[in-house]
């Protein structure tokens, strides 16, 4: 099994920054055994949806809405993920979920979820 803890939301202006964190621990197996990491978002009323992931190697993936004001980056040794969330918008409003899966299984596992709210 492996715990991912998110850090870093809150509330900020259009035009902002934050950095999401999100760190992951459990047993040594099973955080050798995670490949992609990553962000998903869930705005009220809206479906969950992927943000950005990042693999072990450090391949990146996007959605277009994001791209190049969102960077994911990883830092393997401390187990941990990044988004770094530049020129937010109003609508980047949601809660951000951090999401690891086991490259074995596929098994995915999620974080409690962080609040990020951007006021125009």
């Amino acid at each position: 099994q492996v715990q991912l803890v998110e850090s870093g939301g809150g509330l900020v202006q259009a035009g902002g920054s934050l950095r999401l964190s999100c760190a992951a621990s459990g047993s040594n197996r099973s955080i050798k055994n995670i490949n992609a990491m990553g962000w998903y978002r869930q705005a009220p009323g809206k479906q969950r949806e992927l943000v950005a992931t990042i693999t072990n190697g450090g391949r990146t993936n996007y959605v277009d809405s994001v791209k190049g004001r969102f960077t994911v980056s990883r830092d393997n040794a401390k187990n941990t993920v990044y988004l770094q969330m530049n020129s937010l918008k109003p609508e980047d409003t949601a809660v951000y979920y951090c999401n690891a899966v086991d490259r074995y299984t596929s098994s995915d596992y999620w974080g409690q979820g962080t609040q990020v709210t951007v006021s125009s």
